[in-house]
């Protein structure tokens, strides 16, 4: 159905050259021209509450929300509030600041029909004609939406868009009628693409399941099934390799560093990498969501040591215990939450350390040491004190040759799978794109559409995609 898609009949010239022509019956408006705009206002994290009035947070729209909100992650209570944003079924809440040009602005239309809030540093753009709600989701977070906002920031450090910049932001709109079958449209192909994705993602957490059980088997026993065994003293383990030893991570690592930025403080161009929490998930590094800094913050915030190659990251908070090797750069620091282990490699292995990391023995120590910290949290003490099964140095290498010889297949399978999500994503974002600017008319696929299967198909796009993480300038807050 969707190969079979065709240009609309009749084009007329936009105006805009971002955007092109639009179909003949389309107008173009801006958001002034489509409702009012104002500036939220809300309290702290600390008015959070386990059951009282939905509200929206300005980081959730980066982290929580793609396109829609459904349903809220947070709430306060009825008394504080009063002190919110009230919104409405149909609000289209925009993010009124971010690090980067292109995160300005990132949006989610209301869709939840109880009495709601949103906090502080979110712009409302509340309808005041008849405009299909669905329909604005999609055309405020298309990339061409996207362009226009990055082109109203302001701000060097923090990136800012006010009121007064976003009424100026142009829509493409059709009749409210054809609005919503793009909307029916555009719900079942996203759920039709969210259905493969997810497909492949239990895949990708099978293959995970089978390479930790590799990894996990070969760190706690070692290679040699005959060997003599012993108690290792911790009694949910149980035996380990006779002249195998349990060792404190501050016994075989020259230095266990925590970060000294307690303020960040991005800087467009300043060619210093701040590696944050998110840059780091199931001993791998993704350099999506780090920031760059200046030489005088770079100082500052390495004084304590400045991590390099053959160094292990550890988040001891958002989430604790997610560590990555470092990677070869010459200029990375650490944001909050963040500390390295530097192995002495007479006695530790910088992989073998990775993995152990994620065994059992400091899972379970990770679980026991941050119970009571409602948001799991390490103190350097207690990182510096992490329990490590030990071997000789030899063996360690021996054991990780034979965990890359065993991942390595697993490892390709994933990631082609993984490639092919971002595949499916793009090609979803492209969709939207060209249906929701009138590239593509789908009013006679919608029309086709059975009614049980586009509302089945619809996806939850309020879900957290398990990528995610704290907003860019949440972090400082959470």
């Amino acid at each position: 159905m969707i190969a079979d898609l065709k240009p609309y009949a009749e084009y007329k010239e936009s105006g805009l050259p971002w955007l092109g022509r639009v179909p003949g019956h389309w107008e173009v408006r801006l958001a002034r021209q489509v409702g009012r705009l104002v500036k939220g206002v809300g309290g702290t994290k600390e008015d959070a509450v386990a059951d009282g009035v939905p509200c929206v947070r300005y980081g959730e729209l980066y982290t929580t929300y793609r396109g829609f909100i459904r349903a809220a992650k947070t709430c306060v209570s009825p008394a504080r509030s009063a002190a919110y944003t009230p919104i409405h079924y149909g609000d289209v809440l925009f993010a009124a600041s971010g690090e980067k040009m292109e995160e300005i602005g990132k949006s989610a239309v209301n869709l939840m029909t109880v009495p709601a809030v949103c906090g502080g540093d979110v712009i409302v753009l509340r309808p005041s004609g008849v405009v299909h709600a669905p329909f604005l989701g999609y055309a405020c977070d298309t990339h061409h939406a996207a362009h226009q906002k990055a082109t109203m920031g302001r701000g060097t450090t923090i990136k800012h868009i006010y009121p007064d910049e976003l009424r100026s932001l142009a829509l493409p709109l059709p009749p409210p009628e054809e609005q919503a079958a793009i909307v029916r449209f555009l719900d079942w192909a996203n759920g039709r693409l969210e259905r493969a994705i997810r497909a492949k993602r239990k895949v990708i957490a099978l293959l995970n399941e089978q390479k930790q059980a590799i990894i996990h088997r070969a760190v706690t026993r070692g290679l040699d099934p005959s060997v003599p065994l012993k108690p290792s003293g911790i009694p949910w383990l149980g035996d380990i390799p006779a002249h195998w030893e349990v060792r404190r991570a501050k016994q075989v690592c020259n230095a266990i560093v925590d970060c000294k930025n307690r303020t960040p403080e991005p800087v467009d161009g300043g060619g210093y990498v701040v590696v944050r929490t998110t840059n780091i998930r199931q001993g791998h590094f993704n350099p999506k969501g780090s920031y760059t800094t200046n030489r005088r913050n770079y100082e500052v915030w390495t004084q304590r040591g400045a991590p390099r190659f053959g160094d292990v990251f550890f988040t001891r908070e958002a989430p604790v215990g997610e560590a990555c090797l470092v990677p070869e750069h010459e200029n990375l620091c650490m944001g909050q939450r963040m500390m390295y282990f530097r192995p002495d490699t007479a006695a530790l292995d910088a992989e073998f350390l990775l993995h152990s990391i994620y065994g059992p023995v400091v899972r379970r120590y990770i679980e026991v040491e941050a119970n009571g910290s409602t948001v799991g949290h390490l103190r350097l003490g207690q990182v510096s004190a992490l329990p490590l099964l030990w071997c000789p140095i030899e063996e360690q290498k021996r054991i990780m040759a034979y965990v890359g010889r065993e991942s390595g297949p697993l490892n390709h399978a994933i990631s082609r799978l993984e490639r092919e999500i971002d595949l499916l994503r793009e090609y979803r974002t492209r969709l939207v794109a060209d249906v929701v600017t009138g590239k593509l008319d789908v009013r006679e696929a919608a029309a086709r559409l059975p009614e049980e299967e586009a509302l089945l198909d619809t996806p939850d796009t309020s879900d957290t995609d398990p990528d995610d993480d704290l907003a860019p300038d949440e972090e400082a807050d959470a």
